[in-house]
């Protein structure tokens, strides 16, 4: 069993709270309130912003040249994902200088400075295990989303190279986002650089200063999910 799996069993109910929050499955179902969703794009934007210093960070931390080059490659991505949140804010009207200048919320103050806190004061293995909700967590979310797209329409490709379901759906680019290959193969090499740090064994003592961390970050975690419901009265 991977660590991560082993955080998972530990933390199951914080897990599953976070996985299959009220948010998340009416984004899948197509229901939630565009208000919302548009709420928690602003606040994502912030919230990826404070990432990409946390994996700059992991960087700092990082004591070998194949840690500091995942570090890199994590930053890239994440700047690169904030394309995603471009994309999608400006079609519904919201320019980029409107979206940098939106004050950050309490959750995602709560969860970015605790992520960044865990590394600042513990290893690079803490920091990770912090991460792990959304870098592993949204890749878990986007395959549990993804066959809800066939629901909005056919699962051929359209001429540009997004399929027909994902056009359909009024949430299907960013399921699409991060069920896609792309998102799937990072999380994937985020559960085996844990099992790296993590190599020669923990502790009992080790393992439960993890365990509190990752079950900590999942709840900010759907904390943040509800501060976007809470947005719409």
């Amino acid at each position: 069993m991977t660590l991560f799996e082993t955080l998972k069993d530990r933390c199951r109910p914080e897990w599953e709270a976070y996985i299959r929050h009220e948010f998340v499955e009416k984004l899948g179902e197509g229901t939630l309130p565009i208000d919302v969703f548009r709420d928690y794009l602003i606040q994502d934007f912030h919230f990826l912003v404070q990432f990409a210093r946390a994996n700059a960070l992991a960087a700092f931390k990082s004591r070998t040249l194949a840690d500091i080059t995942a570090a890199h490659q994590a930053t890239g991505a994440i700047i690169a994902e904030t394309g995603l949140h471009l994309r999608l804010t400006e079609r519904w009207g919201i320019p980029r200088a409107e979206l940098e200048a939106a004050a950050e919320k309490q959750a995602t103050v709560a969860y970015t400075r605790y992520v960044l806190d865990a590394g600042m004061s513990g290893d690079l293995l803490d920091l990770h295990v912090a991460l792990a909700p959304c870098t592993i967590g949204y890749a878990e979310i986007g395959a549990l989303l993804q066959p809800r797209l066939a629901d909005h329409g056919d699962v051929s490709g359209s001429g540009d190279g997004v399929g027909r379901d994902v056009a359909e759906h009024p949430y299907g680019e960013w399921i699409a986002e991060y069920s896609g290959e792309e998102f799937t193969a990072a999380s994937a090499a985020a559960i085996a650089q844990l099992d790296q740090l993590a190599a020669g064994g923990l502790s009992d003592q080790r393992l439960y200063e993890l365990t509190e961390v990752f079950s900590t970050a999942t709840r900010l975690e759907a904390d943040f999910w509800q501060q976007a419901l809470d947005s719409v009265g």
